[in-house]
């Protein structure tokens, strides 16, 4: 009996647990069926079902996210451009400070402005210094009417310009005619008086006359060469002021070559030389002799002949308006001053005990592409290979008989008569 009992409850178990096997393998079907992708994950199928609450609190918290990232984005690009907007103000507070900072010489804060960060200095023979000040920020306002006039002629921001009176219309003329024949259109006569504007607007020269001035016109229209050529350091601030690099030219000079194709706009000063050859030009190391001294009667002095004033490149830095300024204040308080010596000294001299130097780079042009006449008169036209260069400009700075010398120039490299310069004597006579 017993053994039954236990048989027939093995069967019982048995039976119902192929029972629970029967049931799960049918819900799974079902589940199967029902979830085909699994109970636990989303049908990607469309939806066809209509919306629920539920459903619309998920699509509104997309449509919030969206909104948030939108934010973001549009957050992101302001601050940005307020960023953008501090660095531009960073830089004119630069500039400004750079401005306050050129009067007291102060060595350690002039290299703040120069250099916001320290550098590491290269290997041996790899470092470079810097040479080229920044230029000024543009300001209109200084003259509206030169602005405009010069945003018409101007190229690159560049212009030839050139002071003149009635004293100097022969060599005006001639100046403005071979620009013209090499084909210069950005140049400029500052007219110093009625008579050069009318003769500037009858041969179509752009021509510009300053609002009055008492003083400035009262020199202008009678001062001779050394006064009018004072004036030009005060007229030419405004152009650096606008933003613009101006070739200051005298106006006897003869244009062969474009002049703007021939610089290197590397320095705030770029100027032709009085010299008349490689060591007087450029520089040389000159010995002086004092016998007294004894075992120390030789002592080495460094030379250069002059930069000439009325033919240089001057960029729109601060330190070249500073240059004019200074240039301008001593020929005022010093009326028997010469321009070009004025020119030079503020140019060169160092700082010393007492006097702040100007801190301005400044380049020497080539002397046998920007000629003077001591040049062209005394070796070139003497010299069978160099009378076979052809110079960009040659300037008569060195012989009285101006005008009759330009015309020659314009003979001999223009119109090619061999013979145009054997005439004049190397010097004046």
């Amino acid at each position: 009996m017993a053994g039954r009992r236990e048989k027939y409850g093995q069967s019982i178990r048995g039976s119902r647990i192929a029972g629970a096997i029967a049931m799960g393998i049918f819900l799974g079907c079902v589940f199967a069926f029902l979830y085909p992708n699994g109970f636990f994950f989303p049908d990607p199928r469309p939806q066809t079902r209509p919306l629920s609450k539920s459903n619309l609190q998920v699509d509104s918290s997309n449509c919030e996210s969206t909104e948030k990232v939108n934010m973001m984005k549009s957050k992101n690009r302001k601050l940005s451009e307020k960023n953008a907007e501090l660095q531009k103000q960073v830089r004119e507070l630069n500039q400004k400070l750079q401005v306050a900072e050129q009067g007291n010489g102060r060595a350690q804060e002039q290299q703040l402005v120069v250099s916001s960060q320290p550098q590491k200095a290269g290997p041996f023979g790899t470092v470079k210094s810097l040479r080229t000040n920044p230029p000024v920020l543009p300001d209109e306002s200084v003259n509206p009417r030169l602005a405009k006039l010069l945003s018409e002629i101007a190229v690159n921001k560049e212009v030839i310009v050139a002071l003149a009176n009635s004293n100097v219309k022969s060599m005006l003329e001639v100046w403005f005619n071979s620009i013209k024949k090499v084909g210069i259109p950005n140049y400029l006569v500052v007219a110093l008086d009625d008579a050069i504007v009318d003769l500037c607007k009858e041969n179509g020269v752009p021509v510009y006359k300053r609002d009055p001035d008492e003083n400035v016109d009262f020199i202008g229209k009678s001062g001779g060469n050394h006064a009018v050529s004072g004036l030009k350091f005060r007229i030419l601030r405004e152009f650096l002021q606008l933003g613009y690099g101006v070739l200051l030219s005298d106006v006897d000079i003869v244009y062969l070559q474009n002049p703007f194709d021939h610089l290197y706009r590397d320095s705030d000063v770029e100027s032709m030389s009085d010299g008349h050859n490689n060591m007087t030009a450029y520089g040389y190391n000159d010995v002086f002799d004092e016998p007294s001294m004894g075992w120390a009667r030789y002592a080495h002095t460094m030379r250069i002949w002059v930069y000439n004033s009325g033919f240089f490149y001057i960029r729109p830095t601060i330190p070249s308006i500073e240059l004019l300024d200074r240039v301008a204040d001593r020929l005022t308080k010093q009326p028997n001053s010469w321009d070009q010596a004025v020119f030079n000294e503020e140019l060169a001299f160092p700082s010393h005990p007492g006097y702040i130097g100007l801190y301005a780079s400044r380049r020497t042009m080539d002397i046998y592409q920007f000629m003077n006449s001591k040049v062209l008169f005394k070796t070139v036209r003497k010299d069978a290979n160099l009378k076979k260069l052809k110079p960009v400009i040659v300037h008569v700075n060195y012989h009285p008989d101006k005008f009759p010398r330009m015309k020659a120039v314009v003979e001999y490299y223009v119109n090619g008569k061999q013979d145009a310069l054997d005439a004049f004597p190397d010097g004046s006579v």
